[in-house]
């Protein structure tokens, strides 16, 4: 059944972690990649402290979407193959966790290469 509340508590929640990162590359000097590397060490930071659960239950993909779920999937599974693993799932358990999303990151950027010329910024 269409749950029109749980899409819009998505889209709400979403919006103002996408909008925090817009008033960032306003308000600051910060330069996009040092916001993108803050947001995806806040995700980790609360995986690790163990508040992005309840978040995610809360807010579901509207905090998993963004950049920050990003480094909750790394942070998530280095954690989780560490614990089973030892010290070498501590260093190849992220990138199993995140490794579809990272495939599709690469696949796509290269599918929009072929389409698209690309020019550098004068």
């Amino acid at each position: 059944m269409f749950d029109f509340l749980m899409y819009l508590k998505v889209f709400l929640i979403g919006g103002a972690i996408c909008m925090l990162g817009q008033v960032l590359v306003i308000t600051t000097q910060m330069t996009s990649a040092r916001i993108l590397v803050t947001f995806l060490l806040l995700g980790v930071f609360l995986e690790c402290v163990g508040a992005f659960e309840p978040m995610k239950a809360f807010a579901g993909s509207g905090v998993t979407v963004p950049i920050m779920g990003f480094g909750y999937s790394l942070a998530k599974g280095a954690i989780e193959a560490g614990q089973s693993q030892g010290l070498l799932g501590i260093f190849t358990g992220g990138l199993a966790a995140a490794a579809g999303g990272i495939a599709i990151a690469v696949t796509m950027a290269f599918l929009v290469s072929l389409i698209f010329n690309s020019k550098t910024k004068k």
